[in-house]
């Protein structure tokens, strides 16, 4: 299938690894000239090698401003925006008693704040050029609590309030917003939350753990112009893992 997105400018963050490699990655494939942004320069470097991306940022975006600074940047040196992926590292775990006010304060400006940062840094040019496509990766957690990640429960449920909302806003303007939400999937994140792989997958439908590939191959049609009529969505890809509907 050709998804019309060849020649396609598109900003991928937190694509140094994981979830967001494979997006810009596929992107890639698909002709996209394809822009990747992280915090770890030389790792960032690295990827930009392995998957021909046109160019590489460094960013924290836990610096409040620095996703505009970024976004400017690049419109400057490579021209607009037509699909922005935001992706941001999972926060700490914890249970709530655990957790001081300066996490929070740090964790809403990496989750909640700098997307929303971005895009309105992205939305105008979109908007007067007639197209765009934004999607945010946040979690399942969004949906569903997961015991132990306070903070992604609760930040990233925030998010999902923003694509509804925004969807609605510019949906004729022929931009569609939509969340992807990863569950549970062969990336770092999972060793990092020191997930027993065995006793996961015995409560995953489909018995295994995902790859960050399948995120990818949802993300990158959700990118494309075959898509236009699917915003303000949040689809899960997670073999089955939530229970409400």
């Amino acid at each position: 299938m050709d998804l019309l997105i060849d020649g396609k400018t598109a900003l991928v963050f937190g694509a140094s690894k994981g979830l967001g490699k494979a997006i810009a990655a596929a992107l890639v494939r698909e002709g996209a000239q394809v822009i990747i942004a992280a915090r770890g320069k030389e790792q960032l470097k690295r990827t930009q090698s392995r998957i021909d991306c046109a160019a590489c940022y460094p960013v924290d975006l836990q610096r409040e401003g620095a996703g505009p600074g970024l976004i400017e940047k690049i419109v400057r040196q490579h021209g607009a925006i037509d699909i922005l992926v935001t992706n941001t590292g999972g926060p700490p775990s914890g249970f709530f008693a655990e957790i001081d006010n300066g996490v929070w304060k740090d964790q809403y400006q990496n989750l909640v704040l700098s997307p929303v940062e971005i895009i309105r840094a992205v939305l105008p040019t979109m908007q007067q050029r007639q197209w765009g496509r934004i999607l945010l990766v946040t979690s399942i957690t969004a949906r569903e609590p997961i015991a132990g990640l306070t903070i992604s429960n609760v930040l990233r449920a925030g998010l999902l309030g923003l694509v509804k909302s925004l969807s609605n806003e510019v949906a004729r303007q022929n931009i569609t917003i939509n969340a992807l939400l990863p569950g549970y999937t062969k990336t770092r994140r999972l060793v990092d939350l020191h997930i027993d792989e065995e006793k996961i997958c015995e409560k995953i439908p489909a018995g295994r753990l995902g790859t960050p590939e399948e995120l990818a191959d949802l993300a990158t049609f959700l990118a494309s112009e075959k898509a236009g009529y699917i915003t303000g969505q949040m689809i899960a890809c997670d073999g089955g893992y939530l229970k409400g509907y």
